[in-house]
């Protein structure tokens, strides 16, 4: 680990040991001996040691955030708003230094550690504005002298079990929205990421010892799978948003429904671009190699499937593997690279199988994938992004690999690429590259694409935090960020005041007594 590393983590307040979980500013006191390590993939090395909780641990913080919510519930929205608002700005003053140690511990590129925590501000921007925004509804009544409405109240403990590929951002799309609409939180991060979320409870809990807010509001709880079952069946959590692949999606829904909770599930993408007759092939060809090998392929958002018209299908093709040929991979702090590390080798390995399970099934490797060696890949977390013709329906195409391999379909007709995009059993992020206004209004339309996202003439992968993020089908049918995604963090409360000297009955009944 560098000098600059380790001044980076001094800065972010990260020592050799840290305690495992948090309900302010304290990381003292914890009692479990157990311990998880945090290598970074980008050169193998040990970053830092941190304590996980265990099972009295998690209730004492769950307890802590019970206390808390009495208190923060009854702060007005827009004082919360005012509260994360600062720490809008508290990351503004820390983002180099978090979107290094982003990129350090996780592997994206350095432009991309920034950008993550850049969204982080986009959404606490967003929620200082929505703080005085959280409409309800008037309605008229059929009864005289009475007023009806609806309003939206917080529902208590929000729990948040995020992913290692965006390590940060993707809590604060759920935490500041909680936060203004005057839930608490409970933070389960990503074992392999941990790190970051110290920081960023660092970070926030200053903010709150400024403001003279309780301990308790956001908290943090590291560990393994153990942590995350017991947030899915604690019934004190209404809510649960998780992040994650749909197995475990598929877990986290069962276990919280089961207690008839709430669950915000955010899983798996096959992302697909359709490239038509009618695209520009070099705007085409920027959102299709982004796509696929931002963040070393390892986005729910990432572009997994292009679906070419079988016209510009040579060209374009021709183009991908130029393209792929100037490539750079290597250190994502070294910003002429392009492509850093998969997170660990068991994301390697998954790499490797997945293309030997598509060389099985028929797959044409056009650009090889392989492993890298060498002083400058020590880690082995490194590889090359890759690109096969394949059919739609081989196995391996149906599901997710989180990694840099990039499948060409070919089509003939706008109709049989839809298909082709939609013939998967998730439903994220699309996309169409195409100057055609009616190929752009049918790929749109109720008989386009059926994911949660679909765009045209930008890729799959990205998103502005103004619209609500999510997917359909196996993706778990969650929205965070923008629009009305707020509304899952609340339950919606119609009231109906009578006004009148009498009590007429709905729907015309007559009770005399």
């Amino acid at each position: 680990m560098t000098t600059a590393i380790q001044s980076i983590l001094n800065r972010l307040g990260i020592k050799a040991n840290n305690a495992a979980f948090s309900t302010g500013s304290n990381w003292g006191g914890v009692a479990n001996t157990q311990t998880l390590d945090s290598y970074s993939p980008v050169d193998g090395k040990l970053i830092a040691t941190a304590k996980v909780a265990d099972a009295a641990d998690y209730d004492s913080v769950v307890i802590k955030a019970q206390e808390a919510f009495i208190t923060w519930r009854s702060v007005p929205a827009p004082k919360r708003g005012e509260i994360v608002r600062q720490f809008g700005d508290a990351l503004r003053e820390n983002k180099e230094a978090l979107g290094t140690l982003v990129s350090y511990e996780m592997g994206k590129s350095l432009q991309e550690g920034f950008g993550e925590v850049q969204e982080m501000i986009d959404i606490c921007d967003f929620a200082v504005g929505l703080s005085r925004q959280l409409y309800g509804l008037t309605m008229h009544s059929e009864r005289p002298s009475h007023r009806m409405y609806e309003q939206w109240h917080p529902l208590g403990i929000v729990g948040i079990i995020s992913a290692f590929n965006f390590p940060v951002a993707v809590w604060s799309w759920n935490a500041a929205l909680a936060l203004v609409c005057g839930n608490v939180c409970i933070w389960k991060p990503s074992e392999k990421t941990p790190l970051t979320a110290i920081a960023c409870q660092h970070i926030i809990a200053s903010v709150f010892k400024a403001n003279n807010v309780a301990e308790g509001v956001c908290n943090l709880v590291l560990g393994d799978r153990e942590v995350g079952e017991l947030m899915t069946h604690d019934g004190r959590i209404p809510l649960i948003s998780a992040t994650g692949s749909t197995r475990m999606g598929k877990a986290v829904a069962a276990a919280v429904g089961a207690r008839l909770g709430k669950s915000l599930l955010e899983l798996g993408g096959n992302n697909a671009i359709i490239i038509s007759e009618h695209a520009d092939l070099d705007m085409s060809l920027i959102g299709a190699v982004f796509g696929a090998v931002g963040t070393a392929g390892q986005r729910c958002t990432s572009t997994r499937r292009l679906i070419i018209h079988e016209s510009v299908y040579d060209t374009f093709t021709a183009k991908l593997v130029k393209a792929y040929a100037q490539l750079r991979i290597g250190d994502p702090l070294d910003q002429n690279n392009h492509v850093g590390p998969l997170i660990d080798t068991n994301a390697v390995a998954a790499y490797q199988d997945s293309i030997a399970k598509c060389k099985a099934e028929g797959g044409k490797f056009v650009v090889e994938g392989g492993i890298l060696s060498g002083d400058d890949y020590a880690s082995g977390c490194y590889v090359k992004p890759c690109i096969a013709e394949v059919n739609n329906d081989f196995e391996i195409v149906q599901h997710e690999t989180f990694a840099p391999i990039l499948y060409l379909i070919k089509y003939k007709t706008l109709d049989e690429a839809i298909a082709l995009q939609n013939a998967v059993p998730q439903g994220l992020s699309s996309a169409i590259m195409t100057l055609n206004l009616r190929e752009a209004e049918q790929f749109l339309s109720a008989n386009g694409s059926d994911c949660g996202i679909a765009n045209v003439n930008i890729g799959t992968s990205g998103a502005e935090i103004g619209g609500a993020f999510g997917g359909e089908k196996e993706t778990g049918g969650g929205r965070e960020s923008g629009s009305d995604a707020w509304k899952a963090y609340m339950r919606r409360q119609t009231n109906t005041i009578n006004y009148s000297n009498t009590l007429p009955l709905a729907q015309g009944i007559k009770f005399d007594l």
